[in-house]
């Protein structure tokens, strides 16, 4: 029996890894001389760095920035054992978790503390980036980040803007010449799964805008200030395009990394796919296991474990998921490249012991060992 496991984490529970390794450990209870590799999986948001990171044996960095609200912050971000690439969540910088409910307003949060995350992995080396720009509390535009890497972004007296998405309320100049010059030979892979354009009524103001604090009138106000940003940014750049896809991802940062960093906005599970070679491994598998912490009908728009089961289906590979909890809609994924899911939870629980993560540990591993011993049974072995 040779298995490859790559299941995403499950939230406030078990890592990607953690959960890899007690499928493993159950596994190998059934099949005392099975091969089985766990590969690290995730989507692109939460847990991307760790998974990335630590799955393909590079190195965890803390650096020091300013967080959302201008406060010092300590951001982790990971660089892989290439040495060039560098995995970044821009929530570790400038995300609405850092920010209490009272204090959220998206005039004054800034993505300054991503653009210094940036800066310190290009002085240890990384060339290469994978950003994940879920989860933010911003919507400056990316013109904090923009700042803390050395374009200028000025007022028409030639002062520097403020931060957050009201220093663009006066934006009237952008300089690149104290650019950090490394950025010209950078890479820039962007982890983006929503769609919305940088304006308009789907644009992020309107539509990320409520749960960051924006008030209606914000909200018109951000708009209007962001379509004069994209203007300046087109006479710099006249490619630029406000409407392109995941423009007004992450408060506008999409549209920044595309616009001065010349990044690509992908769909998070497929650069992580990409980069740890999955495809590679599940050639000669026997089958493939999968998972999340909540299967459902989302699962299979784009989710991480749909990510895995299209890549087994490649080459005719069983799939099966585990998972911390499932929904009557789950049955889709049955639809999509997922065989059979079995939910983990053995006995009456709350919520809370459930997550534990020694429970959801041994909870994994005791469910995987008996789907093995029916699977082992089925064959004969």
């Amino acid at each position: 029996m040779k298995a490859v496991i790559a299941i995403d984490s499950l939230k406030g529970s078990l890592t990607s890894l953690q959960a890899g390794d007690a499928i493993r450990e159950g596994i190998l209870r059934a099949y005392r001389d099975a091969s089985v590799l766990v590969r690290p999986l995730a989507d692109g948001g939460e847990g991307t760095v760790e998974a990335l990171t630590l799955g393909m044996g590079g190195q965890l960095q803390t650096v020091r920035v300013s967080g959302p609200l201008g406060t010092p912050a300590d951001a982790v971000y990971g660089i892989l054992n290439d040495g060039v690439t560098a995995v970044i969540e821009m929530s570790a910088a400038a995300g609405i978790t850092m920010v209490s409910e009272k204090e959220r307003n998206p005039l004054h949060t800034t993505t300054f503390g991503v653009g210094e995350m940036i800066a310190d992995a290009i002085r240890k080396g990384c060339r290469k980036f994978i950003v994940g720009i879920g989860g933010s509390a911003t919507n400056d535009g990316g013109a904090g980040m923009l700042q803390a890497l050395g374009f200028g972004m000025f007022d028409r007296e030639g002062n520097p803007i403020a931060f957050g998405a009201r220093g663009l309320e006066h934006l009237a100049v952008i300089t690149e010449d104290s650019v950090i010059p490394e950025l010209k030979h950078c890479e820039f892979r962007i982890a983006c799964d929503v769609n919305n354009p940088l304006c308009g009524d789907n644009g992020c103001s309107a539509i990320f805008g409520p749960q960051k604090g924006a008030t209606t009138s914000m909200i018109m106000q951000m708009d209007r200030w962001l379509n004069q940003y994209a203007a300046l940014a087109k006479n710099l750049h006249p490619e630029s395009d406000p409407d392109y896809p995941g423009s007004g991802a992450a408060g506008g940062l999409g549209f920044a990394f595309r616009t001065f960093l010349h990044g690509v906005l992908e769909s998070g599970i497929s650069i992580v796919l990409e980069e740890t070679r999955l495809e590679d491994y599940v050639k000669d598998a026997d089958i493939v296991v999968t998972g999340e912490g909540r299967l459902d009908a989302q699962t299979v728009m784009g989710k991480a474990p749909s990510g895995v089961a299209d890549t087994a289906k490649k080459y005719g590979k069983p799939v099966i998921a585990f998972s911390g909890a499932v929904t009557q809609d789950a049955v889709l994924c049955n639809e999509h490249g997922i065989d059979a899911f079995f939910p983990i939870v053995r006995g009456v629980s709350t919520l809370d012991d459930a997550m534990n993560s020694e429970n959801a540990h041994r909870n994994m591993a005791d469910t995987a060992e008996q789907v093995f011993r029916l699977i082992k049974t089925i064959r004969g072995e």
